[in-house]
C-alpha cells in the first residue's frame, strides 16, 4: 500500500471531517444525514492517517510528491 496523499490533501481531509464533527455537536445535522455525514467522516481521518486513499487508485490520481 503505497501512499498516494500529499499533505494539503490530508490536512483538508482532517479539517472536513473536523468540521462534520462541529455541525454534529452543535446540533445542526441530525438523523439519517449526522449517521452518513458520520461515516464520511470517520472514512475522511483513516485515510488520511494512512496516507492512502482507495478511490484514488482506479482514478490514477496521486497527490503525494516523489
Amino acid at each position: 500500500m503505497t501512499r498516494n496523499m500529499g499533505v494539503i490533501d490530508r490536512i483538508i481531509r482532517v479539517v472536513l471531517a473536523l468540521v462534520v464533527a462541529l455541525l454534529y455537536f452543535a446540533g445542526l445535522i441530525t438523523g439519517t444525514a449526522a449517521l452518513i455525514l458520520g461515516i464520511v467522516a470517520a472514512i475522511l481521518i483513516v485515510t488520511s492517517a494512512l496516507g492512502f486513499c482507495p478511490l484514488y487508485v482506479p482514478l490514477g490520481i496521486n497527490t503525494c510528491k516523489k
